[in-house]
């Protein structure tokens, strides 16, 4: 199991924010009875102050949001099917997911993506122990068991109760690797292409990856 806890997290992807510092509600009553936290006073500040000192327009801001907030998992099932019919290309993703991600003309972000295969004898795991770290870029915003304290401290003590727990049992003879993401590295696991799918297009591939089995828990089935 690979267990990488070098955490300085700054919880969220540069210019996604759960709350727009630029378009101020007026306050609602189910809002106020939940405080914003730390980092959510941040983000906020840092935007104000980015656009105050001009170093980004207001609308350039705003747009970022609002591409942040179209982001579904088609994206990372898409680098998944390619990886699957072209093994030149599924070498250049597990090396570089932001160069292979470009040769697709997709922008993974800012943050390095390491994007980790499963074999027949390896199962990959991605977790975030310290808060919800995770590959926005690919796969939009992360599930709320992902965020659960139950998932980030039990995916690291017992993987294989966590994965069966999924649906996903797996021989004594797998190895189940779990990676701990940080601010500064993300992971998206690359699943095994499932028997019975020889015949599909590429677009159907994509159809039979899920969120899930990019993040490990399950896998992809015809």
């Amino acid at each position: 199991m690979s267990d990488h806890h070098d955490h300085e997290h700054d919880h969220g992807e540069f210019g996604m924010y759960e709350h727009d510092p630029l378009h101020k509600h007026p306050a609602q009553p189910d809002l106020e009875d939940t405080p914003l936290t730390h980092h959510q006073i941040m983000q906020m500040a840092v935007a104000d102050l980015l656009v105050e000192k001009g170093v980004i327009e207001a609308d350039e801001l705003r747009e970022q949001i609002e591409f942040m907030d179209t982001i579904t998992p088609a994206r990372g099932a898409g680098l998944v099917a390619r990886a699957w019919v072209d093994p030149g290309f599924k070498d250049r993703l597990v090396a570089d997911s932001k160069k292979a991600g470009a040769e697709l003309g997709m922008d993974i972000g800012p943050t390095p993506i390491l994007v980790m295969e499963n074999t027949p004898k390896v199962h990959n795991l991605i977790v975030c122990t310290l808060c919800s770290c995770y590959p926005r870029f690919l796969l939009g915003f992360p599930p709320d068991w992902y965020k659960s304290r139950d998932y980030r401290s039990r995916a690291i003590s017992e993987p294989r109760k966590v994965l069966a727990e999924f649906g996903t049992e797996l021989a004594d003879s797998v190895e189940v690797l779990v990676h701990d993401s940080t601010a500064d590295m993300r992971y998206m696991v690359l699943p095994m292409r499932p028997n019975g799918s020889e015949g599909l297009s590429e677009a159907a591939l994509a159809e039979l990856v899920t969120r899930d089995t990019m993040v490990g828990v399950t896998m992809p089935k015809t």
